[in-house]
């Protein structure tokens, strides 16, 4: 079983950043592919970045070069740093971890980007 605790998420203004984390609890987080996902309301849940255990990225083409997702694995941690950011960005953020069969979310964290 894998824990997933997300924290980082607030309110920011347009063209501001932030960073959020995602701990993981477990002693094999390091095999796991981390992602972030988004969730606005009224719509679905999109994946925004990924990485994979040997430190592959891949974004959605709506972040590309706005967001960096980042994995410490002595840390269990796995990040995303979230820069000139939108009201379109607006959305609860998920951590999520998947190795074979496994699967956890963590909780979410509320993002607002608003004037």
């Amino acid at each position: 079983q894998v824990q997933l605790v997300e924290s980082g998420g607030g309110l920011v203004q347009p063209g501001g950043s932030l960073r959020l984390s995602c701990a993981a609890s477990g002693s094999i987080f390091r095999f796991y592919t981390m992602a972030w996902y988004r969730q606005a309301p009224g719509k679905q849940r999109e994946l925004v970045a990924s990485i994979s255990n040997g430190g592959r990225t891949n974004y959605a083409d709506s972040v590309k070069g706005r967001f960096t997702i980042s994995r410490d694995n002595a840390e269990n941690t796995v990040y995303l740093q979230m820069n000139s950011l939108k009201p379109e960005d607006t959305a609860v953020y998920y951590c999520n971890a998947k190795w074979v069969m496994y699967d956890y979310w963590g909780q979410g964290t509320q993002v607002t980007v608003s004037s």
